[in-house]
């Protein structure tokens, strides 16, 4: 997302006041989802409604993650 500023100084007000919303929008977002009770408002189950759990062989990645850095390491000092 691009922003062209201007040197007028009516568009530098209107500029700040819609990154002001958005970013008001993005917080309230933010503080719904982190919300201390046990349920979820409506927005936040949406929002979570498509993310799926760590799978069953996660750990398969971080051992060869863990192995190709021993690899690298073990070319470099030897």
């Amino acid at each position: 997302m691009g922003v062209i500023v201007t040197k007028e100084e009516d568009n530098n007000i209107s500029l700040t006041n819609k990154i002001n919303a958005d970013l008001r929008e993005k917080m309230a977002r933010v503080q719904a989802l982190e919300g201390d009770d046990d349920e979820l408002s409506p927005e936040a189950a949406e929002y979570l409604e498509n993310y799926e759990k760590t799978g069953r062989f996660t750990w398969v990645w971080f051992i060869l993650i863990a192995l190709a850095i021993a690899s690298l390491v073990f070319i470099i000092l030897f």
